[in-house]
């Protein structure tokens, strides 16, 4: 049976937060100015979100499972902010850059969709807090050091005034990774929108 399984095909898989397309592009404008160090691989606008459960490897034949759990959370509105200055981790010899976008109601969120799929036996919940936040970056490694990232000499500025204003979240979505060289390609396979923020409740 041990050995059934490792032979099943598997998929990479994590559920996240969807951004407002507004948002994307925005920050998409920002990179373009904030990461001109060579070092430095800015995120696809397709690919900028806010993590909720990363689930790793599963075999494909539960991914119908996963997403009727995804689906069968409540919708609710999650409103976000980001914070003005992009995080460095880890502050030293940094492998990517995130913003911080601090939400109580993503935290909710976040520990609910949790606490379903722990009890389906289809996660294992992160021994640190969630933080609510979204890779804008990456480091690229050193030549012949795969693990070790290159030193940024010219770390990003502060975001703009515009992108600092509170925005909904816009769906809760069951992605599949693919590792490509070039960076993951996420692939969605099911979603829940959100109502936006103010919206009230049914």
């Amino acid at each position: 049976m041990a050995k059934e399984r490792l032979k099943s095909p598997r998929a990479r898989l994590f559920v996240a937060l969807d951004l407002p397309e507004g948002i994307r592009a925005g920050i998409t404008a920002w990179q373009g100015e904030a990461f001109r160090d060579e070092a430095v691989r800015p995120i696809r606008p397709e690919a900028l979100h806010v993590t909720l459960c990363f689930l790793n490897y599963h075999p494909e034949r539960e991914i119908e499972r996963i997403g009727a759990a995804v689906l069968g959370i409540e919708p609710r509105p999650v409103e976000l902010r980001f914070l003005e200055e992009p995080v460095p981790v880890p502050p030293k010899r940094s492998r990517l850059y995130a913003i911080d976008a601090p939400s109580d109601g993503a935290t909710e969120l976040q520990a609910e969709l949790s606490g379903v799929l722990e009890a389906e036996r289809l996660y294992e919940p992160e021994k640190r807090p969630f933080w609510s936040h979204v890779t804008v970056a990456r480091v690229r490694p050193e030549k012949g050091h795969r693990n070790r990232p290159r030193r940024v000499t010219t770390p990003p500025p502060a975001l703009p005034g515009t992108l600092l204003q509170p925005f909904g979240g816009v769906r809760v979505t069951l992605y599949r990774s693919f590792m490509r060289p070039s960076g993951a390609e996420y692939v969605p396979l099911a979603g829940l929108d959100l109502p936006p923020p103010g919206a009230q409740k049914r």
